[in-house]
């Protein structure tokens, strides 16, 4: 099993280049040339949610992405540094259920839109949030290297 962890400042600019980064992992791992521009933009959406949520809570921390290469799947896991507590008292914020708030605001839309076109993207995706932060977790199938005779 293969590892390639990534931080990064809570920097917009510093999406595209978790975007790259992502795309010539999963190359590498033996993703599907054709599933390549899903990982992409399901990177994006997960890596601007964690930026935006960081920007908006105040969290210097960096944003974390950890790209895992296991035998047969490929797993990408986008962590953010934003507590629960924080999470349910921020408008539009999600608490640990994933039910907003009576009085979310247009952050609410954006959230709900990038989760969304996440999970239209990836069949196999997982979003938890507990004390430490919140965690987006995708993974996709790999075809093993064939070797020529």
């Amino acid at each position: 099993m293969a590892t390639v962890e990534l931080r990064f400042s809570a920097q917009p600019e510093h999406v595209r280049t978790a975007r790259l980064v992502a795309a010539a992992v999963a190359r590498r791992a033996g993703v599907d040339e054709a599933v390549l521009d899903e990982v992409r933009l399901a990177v994006g959406e997960a890596c601007s949610r964690a930026v935006g949520l960081h920007r908006s809570n105040g969290i210097t921390a960096p944003v974390r992405v950890v790209l895992t290469d296991e035998e047969k799947t490929f797993s990408i896991e986008v962590g953010d540094e934003v507590p629960v507590p924080t999470r349910a008292s921020a408008p539009g914020a999600h608490g640990a259920d994933g039910a907003a708030g009576q009085d979310a605001g247009d952050g609410d839309g954006e959230d709900e839109m990038g989760l969304a076109v996440i999970s239209g993207l990836v069949d196999d995706v997982e979003v938890t949030s507990g004390e430490g932060g919140g965690v987006i977790r995708m993974s996709w199938p790999t075809t093993p290297e064939t070797v020529l005779p």
